[in-house]
Parts: C-alpha cells; sequence; structure tokens
C-alpha cells in the first residue's frame, strides 16, 4: 500500500499526493515495540497502513487501562491532539502485530489542514469518533461496576471460542487490578459461566 492511499489523503489534488509520497516516512514496526511512550514529543502524525497499534495509559496506582486501538486505514486521535495543541504525549502506544505506519512531519500536517478542506474534515471527523470512544470508556469505568463490566465484555465475544488472554492483560482492557479480574473469573467459574485455563478463557453461557 503506497503512503498516498491512506483513506486520509483521499480527494487531495495531485500535487499534495505527491508531496505526501516525497515527504512522509514508511515505517515498519514489530509486535511489541513501543511506538510512542508519555511525555514524548509529537513527532508527526503515524497513519497505520497495516496491523494494530494499542494506546494505553497507565494510573498513579500503576494499574494500565487501554483507551483504544489503531487498526489499517485509521488515524491516532491522541497524534492529532499533540500535533494540535503543540504538547507532548500523556500515553503510551505498542504495536500488537507487526505494524506498517507512514508518519506524515508536523509541518506537512499543518500544511495540508490549511490547503484541503477535505483533509481537514477527514482529519477532524476521525478525532471526533475517537474521542466519543474515550467518553464511552470514562463512562465505563466511572459508573458501572466491574463484575458487569466484565460480564459485558465477555458476552461481547462468546461464540468466538477460547479466549487466549491471561488475567494481567483482562485488566488491563477493563482498567482495574490483575487480583480483581482474577476474583471475579473464579466468581463467574463457580457460577458455571465460565471455564478458566491458564491463559485462556472458555465462555460457557
Amino acid at each position: 500500500m503506497r503512503t498516498s492511499e491512506h483513506p486520509v489523503f483521499e480527494n487531495l489534488p495531485a500535487e499534495l499526493r505527491s508531496r505526501v509520497e516525497r515527504e512522509t516516512r514508511l515505517l515498519a514496526i514489530p509486535a511489541g515495540q513501543r511506538v510512542f511512550q508519555p511525555g514524548q514529543v509529537c513527532s508527526g502524525l503515524p497513519l497505520v497502513l497495516s496491523g494494530t497499534i494499542r494506546v494505553q495509559m497507565t494510573g498513579c496506582s500503576g494499574h494500565e487501562i487501554v483507551l483504544y486501538r489503531v487498526a489499517g486505514g485509521e488515524v491516532c486521535a491522541l497524534s492529532i491532539g499533540c500535533l494540535i495543541a503543540g504538547r507532548g504525549y500523556r500515553a503510551e502506544a505498542i504495536a500488537e502485530s507487526d505494524t506498517s505506519v507512514a508518519l506524515m512531519p508536523p509541518r506537512l500536517f499543518d500544511d495540508l489542514l490549511a490547503a484541503s478542506a477535505e483533509f481537514r474534515r477527514i482529519v477532524m471527523t476521525a478525532y471526533g469518533e475517537r474521542l466519543d470512544t474515550l467518553m464511552l470508556v470514562v463512562e465505563e469505568v466511572a459508573f458501572r461496576r466491574m463484575d458487569e463490566r466484565l460480564s459485558g465484555w465477555l458476552e461481547e465475544r462468546s461464540g468466538q471460542g477460547p479466549l487466549a488472554i491471561t488475567h494481567q492483560q483482562l485488566a488491563v482492557e477493563l482498567g482495574t487490578a490483575r487480583e480483581v479480574v482474577s476474583r471475579l473469573l473464579k466468581d463467574f467459574e463457580r457460577q458455571g459461566r465460565v471455564q478458566l485455563f491458564r491463559g485462556k478463557i472458555e465462555i460457557l453461557s
């Protein structure tokens, strides 16, 4: 996939697409590698061409929570905010799989925002949609009991067969401690709702 074929460049004039090809850098990021970290200055807008990046935050307690994921053809909203505000990241991003990224430099990002109404619309739409996702995360964490959240997470994945996920990974997904997840899963197992294995969870009902 060429850099200019990313959906964010849809309907750009030929001269701007040519500039995109010249000035963006293609990066191959192996699974498990950190893409950015808290406090780091934003070096550009990472556009995911293939693979998946997980964006997460670690609280003062040491607990982690997944904010969102960026898949192929999507844009990292946190990077948009950092570029517009001119400040560093407040979360970290990690490649969940081998990922191909086109890194758009800040100056090109600013120029495209000014020159193309269509580019500006696509970027702001992506930013707004991701903000909605983050608001749902806040609502879940602030207003729903953890057993309800865990139950809902499992229900969304019922029928997929055994889930290859550890209690620690699930705790990060839900923004809580591993001990809390383990205790609730044991309760669910006693209720006949799940069966637990090392590194796997089978949903029974």
